[in-house]
């Protein structure tokens, strides 16, 4: 698994190229999500808001990640089948925005409007990817594009083909301080179900966990492997009713001494029996819990605080980046070119592809590349490039502080064969 912008200490064990392929099918995601919403009758960069800054700033990471997995075809050990995915006969919604996924074979079927299955990667060509879309896109769009339920193929399961399964899953995940808001579809004249309310990214995930953990109970013990996979729950799931994702500002205490609020208080009303513990309930006996009343009150109003901080510095960032943009276009246009806009490409990416440049090198530079001239065949992150030495054609990785530019022998003997010649003033 990869995500940008993680130290090297977290994905030194990631094969080399997996940045360049976070790269590539990252913007592929991204062509991909200005599609769909031009297909919406919506602007191509409406999404925009919810995705990372391109470039990734310094200091974080990506909310997006890739998955590169392989698994034999027979699943007799239970592991899974899919990039990310997981196996059985039961269908996986994908959360976030939209899923690309890249594999050397099919393996892989999705369930259509009419609840049939069909072999989705069958048919795929090489440098073919299959795009899954997920809840977060289904919100966002009120429902017009609703989130894909996959599986794995039952031959795949069943291990009748051999050999193994080689996949990449592009995971396209909103920012977790982001808001889904369908209000860009209204204003397009779309119909938006009540149901649809702006929502936090992270409350947003929450609430499908809490969903996947009622789905989990119902089911006897069959996800108890996959519950154990997962870390501890987060404070806002706790304060929050698992079936509406309400915070439990009405729970009360139940005579078995568990504590209910919300659709899950009305449903242990109705069943007379908890939920958790299986214990008969008195529906006499309510008494109201404070303190979870008020520790639920607590999160929601810092919640709605952060929710409305963040929309305002975003907004107040795209006003700074407009205002920026104006003043470097207007720079151009003038013949003149901002330090801080120099300075930023060169302390970054000073060279471009395909330029010849010479090795200078630093104390981590190994010694048979100093002094060599080498051209970059890639750019790579963090100031870092892909070099191809001249003469040797071996290939190395170097960042911008161990290379110079090599100047231009032309213009240097130009510059000798024409000298500069004194301006003489003649009165006549």
């Amino acid at each position: 698994m990869y995500r940008a912008g993680r130290s090297l200490e977290d994905w030194d064990s990631s094969p080399p190229c997996m940045a360049d392929i976070f790269r590539c099918m990252g913007k592929a995601a991204r062509v991909a999500l200005c599609a769909i919403a031009r297909h919406l009758r919506l602007q191509s960069d409406v999404f925009n808001h919810l995705l990372d800054d391109t470039p990734l700033p310094a200091n974080e990471v990506s909310s997006s990640v890739l998955v590169a997995s392989y698994s034999h075809m027979s699943l007799q050990n239970g592991k899974g089948a899919i990039g990310g995915g997981k196996p059985g006969t039961a269908g996986e919604v994908e959360k976030g925005l939209l899923t690309l996924i890249s594999s050397d074979g099919p393996g892989l079927q999705v369930c259509d409007p009419n609840g049939r299955w069909y072999q989705a990667d069958a048919g795929l060509a090489p440098g073919d990817m299959l795009l899954i879309t997920g809840k977060a896109l289904s919100h966002a769009t009120a429902g017009l594009r609703p989130a894909a339920t996959y599986r794995a193929a039952p031959e795949y399961l069943s291990g009748i083909n051999n050999g193994g399964r080689t996949s990449l899953a592009f995971r396209l995940m909103p920012q977790g301080n982001a808001i889904l808001d369908c209000s860009p579809v209204a204003a397009a004249g779309h119909v938006i179900p009540q149901s649809y309310v702006p929502i936090s990214v992270s409350q947003f995930m929450d609430e499908l966990s809490a969903e996947e953990d009622v789905v989990c109970n119902r089911s006897d013990n069959t996800c108890v492997a996959r519950n154990n996979l997962n870390k501890q729950p987060s404070l806002r799931s706790v304060l929050s009713d698992p079936l509406s994702g309400a915070f439990l500002e009405d729970a009360v205490v139940v005579s078995c001494g568990h504590s209910f609020g919300g659709l899950m208080l009305r449903r242990v009303l109705d069943m007379s029996r908890c939920t958790l513990c299986s214990a008969d309930i008195d529906s006499g006996s309510l008494i109201p819990n404070m303190a979870l009343r008020a520790a639920a009150l607590a999160v929601k109003q810092e919640d709605n605080r952060r929710l409305f901080h963040n929309a305002a510095l975003r907004k107040r960032r795209k006003e700074m980046g407009d205002q920026i943009d104006l003043s470097k276009r207007s720079s151009r246009e003038n013949g003149e070119i901002g330090a801080e806009d120099g300075l930023h490409r060169g302390v970054q990416y000073p060279f471009s592809v395909n330029e010849k440049v010479l090795i200078k090198g630093n104390r981590r530079t190994p010694e048979k590349f100093v002094g060599k001239e080498a051209v970059i065949t890639s750019q790579c992150l963090n100031g870092w490039y892909l070099l191809k030495i001249i003469g040797s054609g071996e290939n190395v990785r170097l960042q911008y502080r161990s290379l110079c530019k090599i100047m231009n022998p032309q213009s240097t003997i130009e510059e000798d064969r024409c000298p500069s010649q004194p301006i003489q003033n003649s009165s006549s």
